[in-house]
Protein backbone atom coordinates (compact mmCIF):
# COMPACT_ATOMS: atom_id res chain seq x y z
CA UNK A 1 0.00 0.00 0.00
CA UNK A 2 1.06 3.24 -1.01
CA UNK A 3 1.87 5.97 1.93
CA UNK A 4 -1.36 7.99 -0.44
CA UNK A 5 -3.42 5.07 -0.27
CA UNK A 6 -3.24 4.34 3.23
CA UNK A 7 -3.48 8.44 4.56
CA UNK A 8 -6.53 8.66 2.22
CA UNK A 9 -8.02 5.58 3.82
CA UNK A 10 -7.30 6.46 7.32
CA UNK A 11 -8.44 9.98 7.09
CA UNK A 12 -11.54 9.45 4.95
CA UNK A 13 -14.72 10.21 7.04
CA UNK A 14 -17.01 8.67 4.80
CA UNK A 15 -15.16 5.49 5.46
CA UNK A 16 -15.50 5.75 8.78
CA UNK A 17 -18.95 6.50 8.65
CA UNK A 18 -20.13 3.21 6.71
CA UNK A 19 -17.49 1.22 9.61
CA UNK A 20 -19.89 2.60 12.59
CA UNK A 21 -22.96 1.87 9.73
CA UNK A 22 -21.54 -1.80 9.62
CA UNK A 23 -21.49 -2.13 13.39
CA UNK A 24 -25.02 -0.76 14.09
CA UNK A 25 -26.13 -3.23 10.95
CA UNK A 26 -24.34 -5.86 11.98
CA UNK A 27 -24.41 -5.43 15.59
CA UNK A 28 -21.30 -6.37 15.99
CA UNK A 29 -18.69 -4.56 17.98
CA UNK A 30 -15.56 -4.22 15.37
CA UNK A 31 -15.55 -3.28 11.87
CA UNK A 32 -12.41 -2.41 9.67
CA UNK A 33 -11.32 -1.96 6.20
CA UNK A 34 -7.79 -3.67 5.77
CA UNK A 35 -4.89 -3.85 3.13
CA UNK A 36 -4.31 -7.46 2.32
CA UNK A 37 -1.46 -8.57 0.04
CA UNK A 38 0.24 -12.50 -0.01
CA UNK A 39 2.66 -10.59 2.66
CA UNK A 40 0.75 -8.58 4.94
CA UNK A 41 -2.96 -7.38 6.89
CA UNK A 42 -2.88 -4.35 7.44
CA UNK A 43 -5.89 -2.14 9.20
CA UNK A 44 -6.11 1.11 7.16
CA UNK A 45 -9.47 2.32 9.10
CA UNK A 46 -11.13 0.61 12.15
CA UNK A 47 -14.67 0.90 13.86
CA UNK A 48 -13.51 -0.54 17.74
CA UNK A 49 -16.93 -1.11 20.06
CA UNK A 50 -15.26 -4.01 21.57
CA UNK A 51 -11.98 -3.10 22.33
CA UNK A 52 -10.39 -5.53 19.88
CA UNK A 53 -7.17 -3.15 20.13
CA UNK A 54 -6.24 -2.75 16.75
CA UNK A 55 -5.93 0.85 15.30
CA UNK A 56 -5.19 2.36 11.99
CA UNK A 57 -1.44 1.17 10.36
CA UNK A 58 -1.97 -2.00 12.95
CA UNK A 59 -0.82 -5.40 11.08
CA UNK A 60 -1.48 -9.08 11.23
CA UNK A 61 0.55 -11.81 10.80
CA UNK A 62 -1.43 -12.73 7.06
CA UNK A 63 -1.96 -16.46 7.98
CA UNK A 64 -3.87 -15.44 11.01
CA UNK A 65 -6.45 -13.82 8.76
CA UNK A 66 -9.03 -15.44 7.07
CA UNK A 67 -8.76 -11.93 4.94
CA UNK A 68 -5.82 -13.88 3.04
CA UNK A 69 -8.03 -16.66 1.69
CA UNK A 70 -10.71 -14.03 0.72
CA UNK A 71 -7.68 -12.00 -1.62
CA UNK A 72 -6.95 -15.04 -3.00
CA UNK A 73 -10.40 -16.31 -3.85
CA UNK A 74 -12.08 -12.97 -4.35
CA UNK A 75 -15.05 -14.42 -2.49
CA UNK A 76 -16.44 -13.12 0.67
CA UNK A 77 -16.46 -15.21 3.74
CA UNK A 78 -20.00 -15.24 6.49
CA UNK A 79 -19.96 -16.83 9.67
CA UNK A 80 -23.01 -16.74 11.74
CA UNK A 81 -21.77 -18.26 14.45
CA UNK A 82 -18.28 -20.22 14.76
CA UNK A 83 -19.56 -23.01 17.32
CA UNK A 84 -22.81 -23.89 14.74
CA UNK A 85 -20.56 -24.09 11.93
CA UNK A 86 -18.35 -27.79 11.20
CA UNK A 87 -16.17 -25.99 9.03
CA UNK A 88 -15.00 -22.98 11.68
CA UNK A 89 -15.85 -24.38 15.15
CA UNK A 90 -11.85 -25.71 15.34
CA UNK A 91 -10.69 -23.30 12.77
CA UNK A 92 -7.37 -21.30 14.23
CA UNK A 93 -8.58 -17.92 13.54
CA UNK A 94 -11.87 -17.39 15.38
CA UNK A 95 -9.89 -19.69 18.68
CA UNK A 96 -6.99 -16.68 18.46
CA UNK A 97 -8.93 -14.08 18.04
CA UNK A 98 -12.03 -15.13 20.26
CA UNK A 99 -14.70 -14.10 17.87
CA UNK A 100 -18.09 -15.93 16.92
CA UNK A 101 -19.27 -13.49 14.24
CA UNK A 102 -17.84 -12.75 11.22
CA UNK A 103 -18.07 -11.06 7.97
CA UNK A 104 -15.75 -9.85 5.32
CA UNK A 105 -16.29 -9.02 1.45
CA UNK A 106 -13.04 -8.31 -1.03
CA UNK A 107 -12.71 -4.84 -2.12
CA UNK A 108 -12.25 -4.92 -5.62
CA UNK A 109 -10.66 -2.78 -7.22
CA UNK A 110 -11.27 -0.86 -11.10
CA UNK A 111 -9.08 -2.98 -12.75
CA UNK A 112 -9.95 -6.63 -11.04
CA UNK A 113 -7.27 -6.59 -8.09
CA UNK A 114 -7.95 -7.40 -4.82
CA UNK A 115 -7.11 -4.45 -2.71
CA UNK A 116 -8.50 -5.84 0.55
CA UNK A 117 -11.73 -6.13 2.52
CA UNK A 118 -13.79 -4.51 4.53
CA UNK A 119 -14.82 -6.59 7.96
CA UNK A 120 -16.30 -7.19 10.90
CA UNK A 121 -16.13 -9.34 13.97
CA UNK A 122 -18.24 -10.02 17.45
CA UNK A 123 -17.37 -12.54 20.32
CA UNK A 124 -21.01 -13.15 20.19
CA UNK A 125 -23.07 -15.17 17.36
CA UNK A 126 -25.09 -12.78 14.88
CA UNK A 127 -26.91 -13.46 12.10
CA UNK A 128 -25.15 -11.81 8.79
CA UNK A 129 -26.80 -14.03 6.44
CA UNK A 130 -29.26 -11.50 5.55
CA UNK A 131 -29.46 -10.37 1.84
CA UNK A 132 -30.18 -6.85 3.82
CA UNK A 133 -26.96 -7.16 5.71
CA UNK A 134 -24.98 -8.60 2.80
CA UNK A 135 -25.97 -6.03 -0.09
CA UNK A 136 -24.81 -3.46 2.55
CA UNK A 137 -21.47 -4.76 2.60
CA UNK A 138 -21.33 -5.22 -1.00
CA UNK A 139 -22.07 -1.88 -1.44
CA UNK A 140 -19.56 -0.52 1.63
CA UNK A 141 -17.15 -2.32 -0.29
CA UNK A 142 -17.46 -1.12 -3.87
CA UNK A 143 -17.88 2.65 -2.61
CA UNK A 144 -14.48 1.69 -0.94
CA UNK A 145 -12.99 0.46 -4.23
CA UNK A 146 -14.23 3.54 -6.17
CA UNK A 147 -12.68 6.31 -3.73
CA UNK A 148 -9.27 4.34 -4.00
CA UNK A 149 -9.56 4.61 -7.72
CA UNK A 150 -10.38 8.29 -7.03
CA UNK A 151 -14.58 8.11 -8.35
CA UNK A 152 -17.04 10.21 -6.60
CA UNK A 153 -18.89 8.53 -4.03
CA UNK A 154 -22.47 9.44 -2.66
CA UNK A 155 -23.03 9.51 1.17
CA UNK A 156 -25.77 6.78 2.10
CA UNK A 157 -25.58 4.85 4.94
CA UNK A 158 -27.46 1.71 6.71
CA UNK A 159 -28.91 2.25 10.14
Amino acid sequence: MTPDEFALLRDDDTIRTMLEAVCRTTRMGFAAVARVTEEQWIACQVADRIEFGLDPGDELAIKTTICDDIRRTGKGVIIDDVDAEQQWRTHPVPILYGFKSYISLPIIREDGSVFGTICAIDPEPRTLRSSEIVAVMEDYARRIAAILDGAPVEAEYGE
